[in-house]
């Protein structure tokens, strides 16, 4: 039977814990030139190939390729704060047998 002692991660350590938050920060930080440039880059890319391009349709182009890209280096970063802390490695899977 395995203790009921939760398990730690390196995110329980506040000195580290700090660190791997300013580094998810930073990198955040450079996935939002990274947007901007995706941003720039499509609707440069659509004014060439339709020419002009009604206002509501670059506000609403602007901001889905601005927010997809953000949202997706937002999920990944965290995916990589978690398995790059040894927190995913901390949590105890309720339905884990001892049969093994």
């Amino acid at each position: 039977m395995k203790d009921m002692e939760p398990a730690k991660s390196s995110l329980d350590d506040p000195d580290y814990a700090a660190f791997a938050w300013r580094r998810y920060r930073r990198l955040m930080a450079w996935m939002i030139l990274a947007s901007l440039g995706a941003t720039i880059g499509c609707l440069v890319f659509l004014s060439k190939l339709i020419g002009d391009i009604p206002i509501h349709m670059m506000i609403a182009t602007a901001a889905g390729v601005f927010v997809s890209v953000l949202l997706a280096s937002a999920l990944m970063g965290l995916v990589f704060l978690s398995s790059g802390s040894g927190h995913d490695d901390a949590i105890r899977d309720p339905l884990e047998t001892d049969d093994a």
